[in-house]
C-alpha cells in the first residue's frame, strides 16, 4: 500500500514541485505549487467535473426521490430498487461526493510530507531522471511568506473559496421548499469552511495554498457546470 501511495501520489507531486521550481516557477516555491495544484487539476478534471455535475444533477432529481420514497414508503426493497433504477437512468452516483474526497486525501498528504521534509537529500533522492535536483530550495512565496510555516490568512482565503464554491453547488427547484439535502448542503457550506480554518491552520502554509488553488480551481468549474445544465433543463 505504502508502495503504491509513493508511486502514485508522492514521486509525481515531488517531481512536479521540483520541475516547476527549478524551472518557470522561478524558483518561487509557491509558483510551483500553485502551477503543480493546476496540473493536478487538470489531469483529475474529468473525474471532479463528473463527479460535481453528479451532485448537480442529484439535486434536480430530488422531487422525483421524494416522490419514490413516499410510494414505496412501506417497502425498503423496492424503494431502493427504484431509486437505484432513477439514478442509472440519468447516469449518477450518490457516493460520487465521497470519492472526491477520497482523492484529494493522499494528495495534500504527500503535500505535506514533501514540505516537512525540507527537500533534503533523501527527498530528492526521489526524482526522475530527467528531473535536475535544485542545489537549495527555499519554501517561500512571492519572498513574503514562508510555506513551511503557519499562516492564517492563505487558510482563510481557501475557507472563503470553498464557501462560494459550496454554494455554487448548492441547486434549488423554483417554487419548491428546500429538501432535506439541501438543507444539508446548505449548513454544509458554512461547517465545511469553518473545519478548513481549524484543521489547516496547523499545517504548514503550503498545503493551505494548495486547498486555496485547488477551491478557486473548483469555483471556476462550478461556474461552468451550472451554465451546462441550466442551458440543458432551462432552469
Amino acid at each position: 500500500m505504502a508502495y503504491l501511495y509513493n508511486i502514485i501520489f508522492y514521486q509525481p507531486i515531488l517531481n512536479a514541485l521540483v520541475f516547476f521550481y527549478d524551472t518557470i516557477a522561478f524558483r518561487d516555491f509557491g509558483l510551483a505549487i500553485i502551477l503543480t495544484t493546476l496540473l493536478v487539476r487538470i489531469i483529475l478534471f474529468p473525474l471532479f467535473h463528473k463527479g460535481s455535475h453528479q451532485q448537480m444533477v442529484m439535486q434536480r432529481l430530488q422531487p422525483k426521490i421524494k416522490k419514490i420514497q413516499e410510494l414505496h414508503k412501506d417497502d425498503k426493497e423496492k424503494q431502493s430498487k427504484a431509486l437505484m433504477d432513477l439514478y442509472k437512468e440519468h447516469g449518477v452516483n450518490p457516493f460520487s461526493s465521497l470519492l472526491l474526497l477520497i482523492i484529494q486525501l493522499p494528495i495534500l498528504i504527500a503535500l505535506y510530507q514533501i514540505v516537512r521534509s525540507s527537500l533534503g537529500a533523501g527527498t530528492l533522492n526521489q526524482l526522475y531522471s530527467f528531473v535536475a535536483a535544485p542545489g537549495v530550495v527555499h519554501a517561500t512565496f512571492l519572498g513574503l511568506i514562508n510555506l513551511a510555516d503557519k499562516n492564517l490568512t492563505l487558510v482563510v482565503l481557501a475557507a472563503i473559496a470553498q464557501y462560494f464554491q459550496a454554494r455554487l453547488a448548492i441547486y434549488r427547484m423554483p417554487g419548491e421548499a428546500p429538501s432535506q439535502a439541501q438543507k444539508i448542503a446548505s449548513q454544509m457550506s458554512f461547517i465545511g469552511p469553518i473545519m478548513t480554518i481549524v484543521i489547516f491552520y496547523g499545517f504548514p502554509a503550503a498545503v493551505g495554498l494548495y486547498w486555496l488553488v485547488s477551491s478557486v480551481f473548483s469555483v471556476a468549474q462550478q461556474l461552468i457546470i451550472n451554465k451546462k445544465l441550466k442551458e440543458k433543463y432551462g432552469q
